[in-house]
């Protein structure tokens, strides 16, 4: 399965346009938004329309909640979250392990997904998830966080490291749908693969 992560659209139409364009192109089944898409309207005559997949998104800091409330609820493919959204998504690994994982364990790929990057380290640092999106700084960006998380079935008394284990936990922001002080880029990531990828607008 290959998800689109955007965020910060900030009411560039042509922008986000063209990006749908490459989205739809590409057979992707579900977008992410990770707030400030600004006017309602940007959901309710571009994105919306232009996308017959699923649509996850969380309010920014730009815009008017309520109306985003109202639009959202008038397209069943749309699901508004709040400021924080959480999904877990079908992986086809198999009995690779994803980040933090057994051997044949095959849950799924969590993801948690919000505007702001101190609240995205704080989802981060639970080890709940395996990917974190962000936005707000308009700034690409990823970092792994390395988290040592307890496995009860494991928790030894006299140990203090015996029980744990290794969970990376992707923390990514991809950038500015709008080109507003940066170019214009969202990220991609394929389940199959767990490949993350960056797509610079210009060159798609």
């Amino acid at each position: 399965m290959k998800i689109a992560i955007i965020s910060d659209s900030h009411d560039n139409v042509p922008n986000l346009e063209k990006a749908l364009d490459w989205i739809n192109s590409q057979g992707i089944s579900l977008i992410i938004h990770c707030g400030d898409l600004s006017a309602p309207s940007m959901l309710a005559k571009v994105l919306a329309p232009n996308f017959k997949g699923k649509i996850h998104l969380v309010h920014g800091n730009v815009g008017d909640p309520e109306l985003l409330e109202e639009v959202a609820k008038k397209f069943e493919n749309v699901h508004l979250h709040g400021k924080i959204g959480e999904l877990v998504l079908p992986s086809e690994l198999g009995t690779v392990p994803i980040r933090g994982q057994s051997p044949g364990e095959k849950e799924g790929v969590k993801i948690a997904f919000t505007h702001f990057p101190a609240k995205a380290k704080e989802l981060a640092k639970t080890g709940k998830y395996d990917l974190v999106f962000y936005g707000h700084t308009h700034k690409p960006w990823e970092e792994k966080l390395k988290l040592q998380i307890s496995n009860c079935k494991l928790q030894n008394r006299k140990s203090k490291t015996r029980g744990k284990k290794l969970k990376i936990v992707q923390l990514v922001n991809p950038g500015t749908l709008a080109g507003m002080f940066y170019k214009a880029t969202f990220a991609t990531y394929d389940t199959e693969n767990d490949e993350l990828e960056l797509k610079i607008l210009e060159k798609i």
